[in-house]
């Protein structure tokens, strides 16, 4: 699995500006035969969420249609980061993913609201969890501060995820934190953890990227990059099933005293 990790600035409160950005990167990333393209967290607005109801996609119908236009147009899959989605009259943290073939294969809402951040005050909590397929590999994605909830990320792997994508604003006052936890994840669970962080300032935060993607050994393959660009990296899947069967931890479980 070729992966074009997009590691951009986010114009805060600048929606258009920030579709346009996304659909010039994915032009550029496809010019190097990616399997997938992966984006960060709330990327058409930034943490502008006193402004949700005028900047929030509405049911997500425009980023739906710019993933999957371009998903097809170029024979890729695109795990769409997150977005800012007005649904019912309600403000979701949302996650899209499109197939090659175009077809919006998984939608997931942020189950856990970052309070340090106020997404609390302004946004919904998801409901369910996110489990899809690329190209016939089982993967999971999370969103940002659901990468502190080892319970939740398990959840994903119990369903069969080989890969865990997790898109992010992660502030560089605590960037330490997020390399550590992905190493966690990826070493608890025995799976590819790919994480793309933003770059840029908003009115409160400094973010210095740090995108990661870590092997389920627990190797950092990607790491300390703070510039806005894309990288791009190689898996090799078969890395899963050689560790999995090496310390067979989904074998050893206590299900007797623990369900998760």
């Amino acid at each position: 699995m070729k992966l074009a990790i997009v590691q951009m600035d986010i114009l805060f409160g600048e929606s258009e500006k920030n579709y346009q950005a996304v659909e010039k990167y994915i032009e550029e990333a496809v010019k190097s035969d990616v399997d997938v393209i992966v984006f960060p967290e709330m990327w058409n607005t930034a943490y502008a969420l006193d402004r949700l109801s005028e900047l929030a996609d509405e049911n997500g119908l425009k980023t739906k249609e710019i993933l999957s236009r371009l998903a097809k147009k170029h024979n890729v899959n695109i795990v769409g980061g997150s977005v800012a989605t007005k649904k019912e009259n309600r403000f979701y943290n949302t996650m899209y993913v499109s197939d090659r073939n175009g077809n919006i294969i998984a939608e997931y809402d942020k189950a856990h609201l970052f309070k340090l951040m106020d997404e609390h005050l302004f946004m919904e909590q998801g409901q369910r969890d996110n489990v899809f397929e690329l190209d016939g590999i089982v993967c999971g994605g999370v969103i940002c501060y659901d990468l502190r909830f080892p319970e939740w990320i398990r959840v994903h792997t119990l369903a069969g995820a080989k890969v865990i994508f997790v898109p992010a604003e992660w502030p560089k006052l605590r960037i330490d934190h997020w390399q550590l936890l992905l190493q966690a994840r990826a070493i608890e669970n025995q799976c590819f953890v790919v994480a793309v962080n933003r770059v840029g300032t908003d009115p409160n935060n400094e973010f210095n990227g740090h995108s990661m993607v870590i092997a389920p050994w627990g190797e950092v393959m990607l790491s300390k990059k703070t510039g806005e660009g894309i990288y791009y990296l190689e898996i090799n899947l078969q890395e899963v099933e050689d560790v999995r069967n090496r310390i067979p931890i989904y074998e050893d479980r206590r299900t007797d005293l623990y369900k998760s």
